[in-house]
């Protein structure tokens, strides 16, 4: 040991005369990870675990009733000078074992000592459980006597028999799956049916039941014991649980591992025999079963089973395939480390691990779990909320709690009462409060730029959208897409011949109204009014049928550029009034439309915009200058160009019903930003990009704020 810190301890003298041993009841098996030995201490009735390298297995194996702790820290000193646990390391290795019943210390009160222990144990798992209000568990019995009975006739399921006939029958339904997609999708929309509850959880209950039989048989089969099993509140949803952890003595990782994954097999197994049901059935109660056992199964796997990111099988799996035990309290075991180490500058601080790559994985994990667990919680908490909303405050309410104020505590305690800090208390305390204050300070007082960002798209100042006027077949194209033209040129030539049989039509009415009224003037005089009010409706008829010819050819309407991509496939096709044929852009300015979503709507008309510049797609490293800019009142649904939405590519959720692809999904505010002139870059009229628009600087906690509170108010309409 190269360090005196690390090798003798002031608290020695408490321990070292006493004879303290392992209690006969522990037992011991060897495992390997990462290539290392390890020997794993296993409490039978609490069915609770300790590793120890052998380092610290060599030292707590040689006590006993006949030395010292004494005595046997000097052997192992002498045996192995350089691996032997030195006296601190010792106290504490004891004093874990002693807090966990591991071994027997003649100098206490037995009895009173095991019922405290054991008491103050059961409060910290109660206090664990009512703060993990998302998941609390509840065990009722205890299965092995059952398993013992029964694993038997399924154990020739764990052989490459069953691996086998698992793979046919979720390779078959998979298939069958795959074959029937479309349905499958079209029927997820009524999962959540209020008349498909009932069957979703009745569902639910079976797939999970069979899902922890799963593990028990497994850990069973695999020479584990299985004594617990109940129900655990799964977001206040009742399901069944099991405890399998006798498995994390399995001397194999892969039997570990298979353990873990025995329940996401039977669900995929399960599921895919439900598929091939599901897909040759009709619609009914065993057909609405089926597709829920589909649901769940896929479901529940891929979001919570098999993600390692939370503490379900796949956290397991993963720890097991690392070679990594222990990966959660480990992972926050470094950061404690580092917080030790580099802050604190504790010189007897040491890290769980001296692998660089198993370091790795516990910084990686560390990080993307608190992540992914935050993920995980708020979603959950606004699914909540959707059915029940004084629940779902509850539950944000318990998750504050439990993230925050209860961390917070025991950051607070550990800073005043921790003994690794005996030293650097003080430096702790003052790190703490400065990096708590500079955080604070950072997040709720330093103003930091703030900008509403908008896509939008360039658009001419002034431009004409020219549309087919009457029916027709379209036979000639003056001029190509992209060419400047005057006004009036034509632009496209239209054919209709039911207008000259119209027009040939009228005239002939028209030469015979007139023949009539001039009998009429000699011969009838009562019929003068009405062949009067003929006539005109006859001309009349003729003048609207000559618009109409004179609008076979579509003209400009202005100088400028003709833009009509697209326009070629309509030649020798019949088009019907209105349809938009193209448009007409003059290029000498141009302005840029945007659409800002509600959520900035407040930004937009109650702070003040210091600036607005124009980023075009394609030239992003040009910034275009805006000459003035102008809030539409009122709220928006049509936008200015399909290219913003889903439909053309762009980011804004356009209704499905809408086949021109403008009309949004949620209501917008527009802004039309006219640009500047000369400015540099190619403009085109309907090319996209982004506006940005400016505010007064604010912290991003009243930011964050106001996103929260707009988020509420929108999804809970309160």
């Amino acid at each position: 040991m190269s360090e005196s810190q690390s090798t003798f301890s002031e608290h020695w003298h408490r321990i070292a005369q006493q004879r303290i041993w392992l209690l006969p009841n522990v037992r011991v098996r060897r495992q390997f990870f990462r290539g290392e030995r390890w020997h794993v201490l296993e409490h039978p009735f609490a069915n609770r675990f300790f590793r120890l390298r052998p380092a610290a297995y060599d030292f707590v194996a040689r006590l006993g009733p006949d030395r010292t702790v004494q005595q046997v820290w000097e052997e192992c000193l002498a045996r192995h000078p350089d691996d032997a646990p030195g006296q601190e390391a010792a106290l504490q290795l004891l004093s874990q074992l002693y807090q966990a019943n591991l071994i027997h210390y003649p100098s206490a009160s037995d009895s009173a000592q095991l019922f405290e222990r054991f008491e103050k144990r059961r409060q910290r798992e109660i206090r664990s459980t009512l703060m993990n209000v998302m998941f609390m568990k509840f065990p009722l019995l205890d299965p092995d006597h059952f398993l013992n009975r029964t694993a038997p006739f399924l154990k020739p399921l764990f052989s490459w028999f069953g691996v086998l006939l698992w793979l046919i029958v979720v390779g078959i339904g998979g298939k069958f799956a795959l074959d029937h997609a479309p349905e499958l999708q079209l029927q997820s929309q009524g999962i959540l049916a209020p008349d498909n509850l009932p069957l979703l959880y009745l569902c639910l209950i079976g797939l999970k039941t069979v899902h922890e039989f799963g593990h028990a048989y497994a850990c069973k089969v695999f020479g584990g014991e299985v004594h617990s099993m109940g129900v655990m509140l799964m977001i206040f949803t009742p399901v069944p649980f099991v405890d399998a952890t006798a498995s994390w003595g399995f001397r194999s990782r892969w039997h570990r591992m298979l353990v873990g994954a025995a329940g996401m097999i039977v669900e995929l197994f399960l599921a895919a025999i439900a598929a091939m049901v599901w897909s040759h059935t009709a619609p009914g109660i065993l057909h609405s079963l089926t597709y829920n056992l589909m649901f769940i199964a896929s479901v529940s796997t891929l979001v919570f089973n098999l993600n390692p990111l939370l503490r379900f099988d796949g956290y397991y799996m993963l720890s097991d395939f690392a070679e990594i035990p222990n990966l959660h309290q480990r992972a926050t075991a470094f950061l404690r480390y580092l917080a030790e180490h580099h802050l604190f500058q504790i010189p007897r601080a040491e890290p769980p691990t001296r692998s660089r790559s198993e370091l790795t994985w516990l910084a990686l994990f560390a990080v993307l779990s608190y992540t992914y667990r935050i993920i995980v919680f708020s979603g959950i908490l606004f699914v909540v909320a959707d059915q029940f909303l004084i629940l779902g405050i509850l539950m944000a309410i318990a998750g504050v709690i439990s993230w925050v104020v209860v961390p917070g505590g025991r950051l607070v305690q550990y800073l005043a009462t921790s003994p690794q800090l005996e030293r650097r208390r003080p430096r702790a305390i003052a790190l703490t409060s400065a990096i708590a204050a500079g955080l604070i300070t950072l997040f709720g007082f330093i103003p930091f730029p703030s900008h509403i960002r908008a896509p939008g798209v360039v658009q001419t100042q002034r431009r004409t959208e020219l549309a087919a006027r009457v029916d027709g077949r379209i036979t000639r194209l003056f001029v190509r897409t992209g060419t400047h033209v005057e006004a009036g040129a034509p632009l496209v030539e239209l054919e209709n011949q039911e207008l000259l049989l119209r027009r040939a039509q009228a005239e002939s009415q028209l030469e015979e109204t007139r023949a009539r009224l001039l009998q009429a003037q000699q011969n009838e005089m009562a019929n003068l009014k009405p062949l009067r009010q003929r006539l005109e409706t006859v001309e009349r008829l003729l003048h609207e049928i000559a618009v109409d010819q004179s609008n076979l050819v579509v003209r400009a309407a202005h100088p400028g550029i003709w833009v009509a991509p697209g326009v070629e496939d309509y030649i020798n096709r019949w088009i019907r009034r209105g349809t938009e044929l193209g448009l007409v852009v003059d290029p000498t300015r141009f302005e840029f439309t945007a659409a800002v979503s509600q959520g900035d709507g407040d930004a937009l008309f109650g702070r003040p915009i210091r600036a607005a510049e124009v980023r075009v797609t394609g030239q992003s490293s040009r910034l275009l200058a805006v000459e003035s800019w102008k809030p539409v009142p009122g709220e928006q649904t049509q936008l200015p160009s399909p290219a913003l939405g889903w439909v053309g590519g762009g980011t804004l959720a356009v209704s499905s019903d809408d086949p021109h692809g403008r009309k949004t999904t949620e209501p917008f505010f527009q802004v039309d930003a006219l640009l500047k002139e000369n400015t540099p870059g190619l403009l085109f009229h309907g090319r996209t990009g982004v506006l940005r628009l400016t505010l007064e600087p604010e912290p991003l906690l009243n930011r964050g704020v106001r996103r929260l509170l707009q988020l509420v108010q929108k999804r809970y309409t309160l």
